[in-house]
């Protein structure tokens, strides 16, 4: 498995919050709901995303955006708009003042705003729990960050434009399935851009020996690596690897090994059934005992904890 490919499984949708938001100048939402991960398309008009502290990200038809939790932002059509709805954990949405807006917006199947046929519209795709989203992955991405329609074409757009408003039996497992991709395809694009903002790990990759390195600790983690068993692979001595390791991934080698094998855990106490014996041997560990304590340490729950949280 390649790196992008091993960060890239990350998302899993499960239930997750998604509209086609349609405004009218001037207009305003302002976003508390700590979601872990949220992609808005612009489908027609422009928008702005205004995080709290940084400057305003002009949208224009065409453009993505994705937001990474938990801290709130505003998505607007100008900086100097007041917000006109609050959205909160799990999807409910309030006016400013408190007061609950169901209903008061609905325009029809996943669809709210000021009128279907508004000058401005998005479709917004929100991961509404912390598990289903990989670590590795949200620890590799800004705050924010867009792609153009010159930085991409996604011939996913159109489907998901027509399935977000479908009510057919099944149709939220469909869309699960459909943003995983389309966030998926987006980061691809956004990580194979010359001035890609990749993590230090990432770009490390074409050294001719960290990238040995992190490839055999990616591909293998169950295996009972060393610093000079790793050093012996790459045919450097431990200090030259712990040196270069160091210099350009930013952490010691076992430190990134350590790392990766609990990230790895994490995903698989997520997505799978598996005994937390069988995951610890999975990812190099000799026994349940020996990661909860690194788990615990890292995480700050238990295995059984964050297993439980993720469901």
């Amino acid at each position: 498995m390649d790196a992008l490919a091993g960060l890239l499984e990350g998302p899993r949708a499960r239930g997750a919050f998604m509209i086609r938001a349609c405004f009218d100048p001037p207009w305003c939402v302002r976003v508390e709901d700590r979601a872990p991960l949220t992609i808005m398309l612009v489908v027609r008009g422009e928008a702005r995303i205004m995080p709290d502290g940084g400057e305003p990200l002009a949208l224009r038809a065409g453009d993505l955006a994705i937001a990474r939790g938990p801290g709130p932002y505003s998505c607007g059509d100008a900086p100097g708009t007041a917000p006109q709805a609050v959205i909160l954990p799990g999807g409910e949405c309030t006016y400013p003042d408190g007061q609950s807006l169901k209903g008061h917006w609905d325009l029809g199947v996943r669809s709210w705003g000021d009128r279907l046929d508004g000058s401005t519209v998005l479709l917004i795709g929100t991961y509404m729990m912390q598990g289903e989203v990989s670590g590795r992955l949200l620890d590799a991405l800004p705050p924010l960050l867009s792609l153009t329609s010159d930085d991409w074409e996604c011939s996913l757009l159109p489907i998901v434009a027509e399935e977000i408003v479908r009510d057919e039996p099944g149709q939220e497992v469909v869309l699960d399935r459909l943003l995983d991709l389309l966030v998926i395809a987006a980061l691809r694009a956004w990580f194979s851009r010359p001035d890609a903002e990749a993590p230090a790990w990432y770009q490390a990759l074409a050294d001719p020996v960290v990238g040995r390195v992190l490839r055999l600790v990616q591909d293998d983690p169950a295996h009972p690596w060393s610093v000079a068993t790793l050093a012996a692979k790459a045919g450097v001595s431990r200090a030259a690897l712990a040196r270069r390791f160091s210099e350009l991934v930013g952490e010691p080698p076992m430190t990134y090994l350590t790392g990766w094998r609990l990230a790895l855990a994490a995903d698989r106490l997520r997505d799978t059934e598996e005994t937390i014996g069988a995951i610890a041997r999975q990812v190099g560990y000799g026994s349940s005992f020996a990661l909860s304590s690194a788990f615990k340490r890292v995480y700050g729950v238990s295995p059984q904890e964050h297993r439980t949280r993720a469901a």
